[in-house]
């Protein structure tokens, strides 16, 4: 009686960590198709893959020239902000060209160098948009990103999805299908032993 009640806790047990080692794969699977449809596309879209040394030439706030978001987007996500433009000199090629914050700020708005988010109080974005022309005429030198295939001519301070990021993006859902890949073994191995033991 006593080794029918462990067999069937064994089985029990074995059951439910199956069923975990198989949710744990499920859900790193979507988690790839998610990170697949979602991060890489915006990563093979950027063309600005080579970094180099650019050299801040001017930063301007045009002050009277407020720059809306782009075109067709909801009125509501239009607002007025001043328009930041900062130009460099890229070292990889000589050229004057014009630095944008990611690669999401050109599609935003191409007249400006630095697009903010959505802020209530206009005080707050000119105080940060001030910040960052002074930093920017501090420290003039820094690293940035260009087109190495020449299709743009502008530079990015940095990307939205740079490699690194990527990996990190797909480390979690591998850490899982791995646990869960490995508990599945485990309880492949365990049923097997346990037949084996009783066929003995």
């Amino acid at each position: 009686m006593l080794g029918k009640k462990l067999v069937t806790a064994q089985k029990r047990g074995e059951t439910r960590a199956l069923c975990l080692g198989l949710g744990m794969v499920t859900c790193s699977v979507m988690m790839y198709f998610f990170i697949g449809i979602t991060v890489v596309p915006f990563y093979t879209k950027s063309v600005w893959t080579t970094e180099t040394v650019c050299k801040v030439l001017k930063a301007n706030i045009k002050d009277k020239v407020l720059c809306p978001n782009s075109e067709g987007s909801e009125d509501e996500d239009i607002f007025p902000y001043p328009c930041l433009q900062v130009w460099v000199n890229l070292t990889a090629s000589g050229q004057e060209v014009m630095l944008y914050q990611t690669e999401d700020t050109l599609e935003r708005n191409p007249k400006c160098s630095y697009v903010p988010g959505k802020l209530e109080n206009s005080k707050e974005v000119k105080a940060r948009i001030e910040t960052i022309a002074s930093n920017f005429k501090k420290y003039q030198t820094f690293p940035c990103y260009y087109d190495p295939g020449g299709t743009q001519t502008n530079v990015i301070l940095s990307r939205l999805y740079p490699p690194k990021g990527l990996l990190f993006a797909f480390l979690w859902p591998t850490l899982m299908f791995t646990g869960g890949c490995l508990i599945i073994v485990l309880v492949k191995i365990s049923q097997y032993v346990s037949v084996l033991s009783a066929w003995q």
